[in-house]
């Protein structure tokens, strides 16, 4: 509906004035806080007042006939100083029951032509331990992103980068020859800057004999068997990339060189105190930047410009990164880079994800089961659940603090978000399934839609279809504003909205009452209501039973 009112908008607006279509401002379509104030409000009139050299409500005016041509309007008002307010017929919401029906798992999915090819980058630890609990939160971003920006139609590839060459691999490969030593009877130090945790000694214990003494060959194997533990953890969590791309295979390649020599035709590359420096201070930059050490080896930022420069050569029109918030000073220089190389403004956009501590009862917990000083991923998920864990990564937005309460997210009350949420999708399917058991028809797709909906007429029932109307509009600003925790908040807010209406019909008018016309119609929207909540829970990766223990312990009553 709200793209229709903004296409008659345009309409009426070239018809009635002598702008061009590229001289109409983007104006606002919007739901208002108070249904009073209609169902959709537009400020459009506001924004000509100036170039029509008109008062806005006189320009409001002219606009009510050619809105109210629209089917599904019922009626239209000026109000204030120009605002439109439009009001849409109850039968138009009630069709959105049939437009999900209809639609099925692909409503509110978008259509974006042309489709951008955007690859999401995230995680991308240092394959030197298991992942840590603070990897978890970056992991739901980055997984939850890339599901939204491809369910809003765009070409979408999940990428980790591994950081398999320098000084840190070379430390976990010490650390796990200075444990074999050790088992072996052998004298050793263990080596500065090493790695402890238990997992440390595990993989000593599983080195394989024809390895030897040999160090390049340990590194070598340490990363492989240490990237198979991170991919497994990533899958039980279910987090699946598209692709691993390697830091020591770039190096290999050649590329860092030929980006060099690009930058070096570019005239931003200069020689300073022995070492090469890029003059990043010209594109956005605080200051330049070392590529090149005057020991004559490369700095970690000259290898993110081939990765990243390599990235947008495969194709892609858009890379996104989630980082942590410590990386924001890396951000401009990053995006320097890509700059001076003659990519597009937007080219890169970094989401940065804040610190998650871990709590349990409100007290800190600091201390791991397994890998002594850190709390690993695996240990979480496993304890919560991974509907949970992943649910709770997403309660607050990224750039946001937050705390992960261990107890909370195991609690089955409908103070755990998560478990109010799909204790809704339950209650929705005990509906249908108490329906079956009383005998009353339940109907298909093709019975839906020719059900009459016009029962549905209630406050609340209203309500619902249009939160239903607004998933499409979510999914697409969420991933437009890469703020995957906006389905979280969608979802919440549905949710609310639903159990709230379950009680209001209690005993008085319930949704299973003695009218067969108003229980086929709320049959209708319930099981358009749980199509959208399992769409948008599919989209967060958390599922969507039909059956959860109750309150009081039993089955949903």
């Amino acid at each position: 509906m709200k793209e229709l009112l903004r296409q008659r908008i345009i309409e009426a607006l070239l018809e009635q004035t002598e702008l061009e279509s590229e001289a109409i401002p983007e104006f606002k379509i919007e739901v208002p806080a108070q249904s009073s104030h209609g169902d959709y409000a537009a400020n459009v009139a506001m924004l000509l007042a100036k170039p029509l050299r008109r008062a806005p409500r006189k320009i409001a005016e002219d606009l009510i006939a050619p809105l109210s041509e629209l089917a599904f309007v019922d009626r239209v008002e000026v109000a204030g100083p120009g605002f439109l307010n439009i009001f849409a017929q109850k039968s138009a919401w009630q069709e959105v029951a049939r437009d999900v029906l209809r639609a099925g798992e692909n409503y509110g999915r978008g259509d974006r032509n042309p489709a951008r090819r955007v690859m999401v980058e995230f995680v991308s630890a240092n394959p030197t331990g298991p992942l840590h609990f603070g990897h978890g939160r970056g992991a739901v971003v980055g997984d939850v992103l890339a599901a939204l920006l491809e369910f809003s139609g765009h070409q979408v590839s999940r990428e980790f980068y591994l950081n398999d060459a320098g000084r840190q691999v070379r430390n976990l490969a010490l650390s796990v020859d200075h444990h074999r030593k050790i088992a072996r009877g052998e004298d050793s130090s263990f080596p500065e800057d090493g790695y402890h945790g238990d997992y440390v000694k595990d993989l000593a214990g599983e080195v394989p004999e024809e390895i030897g003494d040999d160090i390049e060959a340990l590194e070598h194997w340490a990363v492989e068997r240490m990237l198979l533990d991170i991919q497994q953890d990533l899958d039980d969590f279910g987090i699946h990339m598209d692709r691993y791309v390697s830091e020591r295979a770039i190096v290999a390649s050649g590329r860092i060189e030929e980006c060099f020599s690009e930058m070096e035709s570019l005239g931003v590359l200069e020689q300073r105190d022995g070492a090469r420096w890029f003059a990043s201070d010209r594109f956005g930059d605080e200051k330049a930047r070392v590529l090149v050490k005057s020991d004559g080896s490369n700095t970690y930022f000259a290898t993110d410009i081939a990765y990243h420069l390599d990235k947008l050569r495969r194709g892609f029109d858009k890379l996104v990164n989630i980082w942590g918030a410590d990386h924001h000073g890396y951000v401009p220089r990053m995006q320097a880079s890509l700059r001076a190389l003659g990519q597009s403004e937007d080219a890169l956009e970094v989401v940065l994800v804040q610190m998650v501590s871990l709590v349990r009862d409100g007290k800190p917990v600091v201390l791991s089961k397994r890998a002594g000083e850190i709390i690993t991923l695996r240990e979480v998920f496993e304890e919560v659940g991974r509907d949970a864990a992943r649910f709770f990564f997403l309660v607050r937005s990224s750039d946001s603090q937050m705390e992960f309460d261990l107890e909370l997210a195991k609690r089955r009350t409908l103070e755990n978000p998560v478990f109010y949420v799909q204790y809704g999708h339950a209650r929705l399917s005990s509906i249908l399934a108490k329906a079956g058991e009383r005998g009353i028809p339940i109907p298909n797709i093709e019975q839906a839609l020719n059900t009459d909906l016009s029962p549905l007429d209630r406050p609340e029932e209203m309500g619902l279809l249009k939160r239903m109307a607004g998933f499409g509009e979510m999914v697409s600003k969420a991933a437009d504003a890469q703020a995957p925790h906006q389905v979280v908040y969608y979802l919440q807010d549905l949710v609310a909205a639903f159990h709230s209406y379950y009680t209001s019909t209690g005993k008085s008018d319930p949704i299973l009452g003695s009218d067969p016309a108003k229980v086929q119609a709320r049959l209708v929207m319930v099981l358009a209501l749980r199509q959208v909540l399992k769409n948008a829970l599919t989209l967060v990766g958390v599922g969507a039973p039909e059956r959860m223990e109750s309150l009081d312990g039993g089955g949903e009553g």
